[in-house]
């Protein structure tokens, strides 16, 4: 254990940290090699300098290229973790030295992007215009790992309650049902009441089979006594939907404030017909314990900022 802790505060650069991580990114001595614009065997000297440190195999090496061991992955991860401290640290140190404000990584869904998040990056840049926002995009399953990891600062989208973890402080800021929408020019749209019976017939656009809202959606043609819609695209993809609204007259299902939203700009109309799905609420998550860099905090505030007003806006 003394000999693990020695290596990990002391004896370990950072281009070992560079090295183990694009090893793990490539899985092929060649390809990291080529990746960090050095030698095969210069790798191969490095990862077995390291694995000396630690005096345990790291990596697995095979004809059909390198896989981490069970230590390889936990080195990797550490590796990546002090990376992304590294990175966040030079981003806000040339930010300050360029007059800018800094720059901080949110991870999103889509659910939260259109709107509560675009319009707290506008509130952002209107008082800091040369702070950057990187937006990562993508489902708790792929963002919680890299909030963790430290690649990024914060993360904003629905609080599903089985992602809930002791390492993890999170923060509701509003309810956010989901409404059934079309294009404009569909037939349904000029319904005074709509049925489930009526979408089951229709082209729809589903979430993929793996999310929580599928099952949830799929049991409200269930509770009817109907089969689901057997003409379905899947995708959580809001241009997919718009795309396939237009197109092939399709029913979507967004969250009203998205909804809304598109509404505004003329691309959906949103059907009379109520989707009682139990959804969590939208919110923020962070690491509990760690400090938020200045401009996170900010970017946390404007996001509440636009949750209230969203909160207080039309029904």
């Amino acid at each position: 254990m003394a000999q693990i802790d020695r290596v990990l505060r002391s004896n370990l650069k950072l281009r070992h940290l560079q090295m183990l991580v694009a090893l793990d990114q490539f899985r092929h001595l060649g390809r990291a090699a080529e990746f960090l614009s050095v030698t095969q065997p210069a790798v191969s000297k490095t990862l077995a300098e390291i694995e000396n440190m630690f005096g345990l195999p790291l990596f697995e090496r095979s004809t059909r290229g390198t896989e981490p061991t069970a230590a390889g992955a936990s080195v990797v991860r550490f590796a990546r973790s002090v990376l992304a401290g590294f990175d966040r640290t030079r981003d806000e140190i040339a930010a300050e030295a360029s007059g800018a404000m800094g720059r901080t990584s949110v991870g999103a869904m889509v659910v939260a992007t259109p709107v509560l998040l675009a319009q707290a990056v506008e509130r952002l840049k209107a008082r800091s215009e040369r702070t950057t926002v990187l937006i990562d995009e993508g489902d708790l399953t792929r963002l919680l790992p890299k909030l963790r990891l430290g690649e990024l600062d914060l993360f904003v989208g629905r609080l599903e309650p089985g992602y809930a973890s002791p390492d993890l402080e999170t923060e509701a800021l509003y309810e956010d049902p989901m409404v059934a929408v079309v294009h404009p020019a569909h037939a349904l749209a000029r319904r005074r009441a709509v049925r489930w019976a009526d979408v089951a017939s229709q082209p729809c656009v589903l979430p993929p089979p793996w999310a929580s809202l599928r099952v949830k959606l799929e049991q409200q043609f269930f509770a009817q006594g109907l089969l689901p819609p057997a003409d379905i695209i899947e995708s959580a993809s809001f241009l997919a939907q718009v795309t396939f609204l237009q197109q092939r007259g399709a029913v979507a299902f967004m969250a009203r404030t998205v909804a809304r939203h598109f509404v505004q700009q003329g691309m959906v109309s949103v059907l009379r017909l109520p989707v009682a799905v139990d959804l969590p609420p939208v919110g923020l998550i962070t690491l509990r314990g760690q400090r938020l860099t200045p401009v996170t905090e900010h970017l946390a505030e404007c996001l509440r900022e636009v949750a209230r007003a969203l909160v207080s806006g039309p029904e």
